[in-house]
């Protein structure tokens, strides 16, 4: 099946907010098949790579709109879904995979913390070895997914040794709560929340890969994830650009077209260089994944890149339409574009991480 072939559900530009309606839209794209995309036929996916998800991905993204929607499928995929793949034993691949897979089971990965952000470094969540497994105490914050979750993979630091570990911590755990945290602006569709751990008894088969490897898992998913979550956003930004093309064509004092001012061509223009550079990064990391190789340099560059366009371009659309760019879909959209520069990791910390690898930074906060 290629890309164009590929049967997108009917979903339209998102009307509201509320957690039943995040997990409808998030299942019909499950239905789809949308969560299989890029995963080996012999894990239960459609054997396409990385190319064919950034299509289908742009495609769904220019039909709904919504980032939102598109933050908690990344989540579900890079946070949940790929770690097992490529971290899990065979056993915990048999659990969990199906269920990710066909969306019967929301997944997702609980890595923030409400005073040390995504910054490994400054991680509090404990997990403490016991008899029976692990004992897992801590908070973390704004995590996409959680409200309608049912799997997180949580890391925590290790009490025994040097190192953070990664467990499966389903939402009907004891002592687990996976609930609507504080409100945010930004990507209101893709529910977020808090996932809090008070003496939590998860069993040894619940850890991920193995023990103090949860920082370098980290990693791996957001190296993914920074790069692969804006290839939905590039279709939506196709659309603004396609929107506001529109109408400053058909606008203006006097019935000239606005897009015949120097001032608003120029903007235009401006937006369509920033996608077409942004999908042009999204799509090398496509093609180095699908090559077998990683992408921690180029996802951050992408990551970078992107979010400061989709930001901008937001901003020059609002502008280019006045007033009639403050109704509807327009607004919400800059708001999204803000958000953008903070999740999976700030614009700052990809810095970080391209100097770290020109060998003059460290990656951090």
């Amino acid at each position: 099946m290629s890309d164009s072939q590929f049967e997108l559900p009917d979903l339209g530009p998102v009307k509201k907010a509320s957690v039943q309606d995040a997990a409808r839209r998030f299942h019909r794209c499950a239905e789809a098949g949308v969560l299989r995309l890029a995963v080996a036929s012999e894990h239960g996916g459609l054997g396409k790579g990385f190319s064919n998800l950034v299509a289908v991905h742009k495609r769904l993204g220019q039909q709904t709109r919504d980032p939102g929607l598109i933050l908690a499928l990344n989540a579900h995929v890079w946070g949940a879904l790929f770690p097992i793949i490529k971290f899990g034993s065979e056993a915990q691949q048999a659990d969990w995979l199906p269920k990710l897979l066909d969306g019967s089971l929301v997944g997702g990965h609980a890595i923030t913390e409400p005073n040390g952000g995504s910054e490994t470094g400054a991680m509090l969540s404990i997990a403490e070895t016991v008899p029976q497994g692990y004992r897992l105490n801590g908070c973390k914050r704004y995590i996409t997914n959680a409200p309608i979750a049912g799997l997180m993979v949580a890391y925590a630091r290790l009490d025994d040794g040097p190192g953070i570990g990664a467990f499966f911590v389903k939402s009907d755990d004891p002592g687990a709560e996976f609930s609507r945290g504080p409100s945010v602006a930004g990507c209101a569709t893709a529910t977020m929340g808090d996932v809090v751990l008070k003496d939590c008894l998860v069993p040894p088969s619940r850890l991920l890969g193995k023990p103090g490897a949860g920082a370098q898992m980290i990693q791996s998913a957001l190296e993914l994830e920074r790069a692969f979550i804006f290839a939905g956003i590039a279709g939506v930004m196709r659309w603004q650009l396609e929107h506001a093309l529109r109408e400053a064509r058909g606008r203006g004092p006097n019935h000239r077209r606005q897009a015949m001012h120097q001032a608003v061509a120029h903007r235009l223009a401006d937006m369509k260089l920033r996608l077409d550079t942004m999908e042009l990064w999204i799509d090398h990391c496509a093609n180095l994944c699908d090559a077998g190789r990683r992408i921690t340099l180029e996802s951050a560059q992408t990551k970078l890149l992107a979010s400061e366009a989709f930001l901008q371009s937001s901003l020059d659309a609002v502008h280019i339409l006045g007033a009639f760019g403050l109704e509807h879909e327009l607004p919400g959209l800059v708001a999204d574009a803000m958000a953008g520069r903070l999740f999976s990791g700030t614009s700052e910390i990809q810095k970080n991480i391209i100097a770290t690898l020109l060998g003059v930074g460290r990656i951090g906060g």
